[in-house]
C-alpha cells in the first residue's frame, strides 16, 4: 500500500467532521466511552479485481468500549449507490473493526464517483465516502513488501474457494434454537503459514455464543469445527475471518493485509 499511516489517520478523522448531516462534533482526542456513543463508519481502500471491477472496502469504530449497537439496514444503516441494504452489518462490537464488508464497483466506476455508508446511533451520525483515490489502493489479494497472499476460505462441502476481503456468502443453513449448529469450514495458506479463524455474529435479532470463537488450524490440517447456540430465532449472518496466525487484522491495520472474509446466513427456528 502507498499511503503513511498518519496521513490516512488524519483523513479519516477529517471527514467524519465534515459534512452538514452530521449531528454530532467529531472530537479526535475524547471519543471513548463506556456507553452512549455512535458508530463511525471507515474506509479502509480499494483495489481491482481480475474482471476490471473495483471492490471497496469498509470497517467501523464502534466508539463505545462496552456497548455493543445493533443498527438494522434503513433510515439509520445505509449505503448509497444502490441498495441501501448492500450487506453491510448490522451488529457492532466494541472498538475497532478492520474491513468487515466490501462494496463491488464496476469497471466504469470514475476516480471523482463516490459509495457513502452512513451510521446513526445513540444521537450520533457518521458517514464516510469510499472511492478509487489513489492513495488509498491496497495490497488486499497480494502485499510485496511482504511476500503474502490471503489464505483461502472454503465455507461449505463442495463450495467455492475464495480470497480476500470480498469472501463469499453462502446458505441458508437452518438451525434451531434447542441445538447448537456445528460449523465446520476449510481454511489453508498456499505458503504453508499458519492460519486462524475467527467468528462473530454479524447480523440477527438474538444473542450468537460460539464454543470457540477463535480456532487456529494446525499445521498438515485444512479443517476446524466449532458449534453456534442461538438465543432466539429469526434470521442470523455469521462472519468468520481468516487470517494469518502470525499476523492479525488488527497488527496489521490499515496496511490491510492478509485475510479473507465469509458469511453464512442461518435462519433459526424453534
Amino acid at each position: 500500500m502507498n499511503r503513511k499511516l498518519a496521513g490516512v489517520a488524519l483523513a479519516l478523522a477529517m471527514v467524519l467532521i465534515m459534512g452538514q448531516s452530521l449531528k454530532a462534533q467529531y472530537n479526535p482526542r475524547a471519543r471513548l466511552q463506556p456507553v452512549g456513543l455512535g458508530v463511525s463508519p471507515t474506509f479502509e481502500g480499494w483495489y481491482q479485481n481480475p474482471n476490471g471491477t473495483y471492490t471497496l472496502s469498509f470497517g467501523y469504530i464502534n466508539r463505545n468500549t462496552q456497548e455493543v449497537l445493533t443498527i438494522p439496514p434503513g433510515t439509520s444503516n445505509w449505503v448509497d449507490g444502490g441498495s441501501v441494504d448492500q450487506g453491510q452489518p448490522t451488529y457492532f462490537t466494541p472498538r475497532r473493526s478492520y474491513g468487515v464488508f466490501t462494496v463491488t464497483v464496476p469497471a466504469d466506476f470514475g476516480r471523482e464517483d463516490r459509495v457513502r455508508w452512513t451510521l446513526e446511533a445513540n444521537g450520533e451520525q457518521y458517514s464516510i465516502p469510499g472511492g478509487l483515490i489513489d492513495s488509498y489502493e491496497t495490497d488486499n489479494l497480494y502485499a510485496r513488501a511482504i511476500d503474502r497472499y490471503p489464505p483461502v476460505l472454503v465455507l461449505e462441502e463442495g463450495g467455492k474457494e475464495s480470497r480476500g476481503p470480498n469472501g463469499t456468502r453462502v446458505g441458508p443453513v437452518a438451525a434451531k434454537v434447542a441445538n447448537p449448529l456445528t460449523l465446520n469450514v476449510r481454511a489453508w495458506d498456499e505458503q504453508g503459514r499458519g492460519v486462524t479463524l475467527r467468528w462473530y455474529k454479524y447480523r440477527g435479532p438474538g444473542d450468537v455464543t460460539f464454543e470457540k470463537g477463535v480456532l487456529p488450524i494446525e499445521e498438515g490440517n485444512t479443517e476446524a469445527a466449532t458449534t453456534a447456540f442461538f438465543s432466539e430465532p429469526g434470521e442470523y449472518v455469521l462472519y468468520v475471518r481468516a487470517d494469518h496466525s502470525d499476523m492479525r487484522v488488527s497488527a496489521a491495520g490499515l496496511e490491510q493485509c492478509c485475510w479473507t472474509n465469509g458469511y453464512i446466513s442461518i435462519s433459526v427456528s424453534r
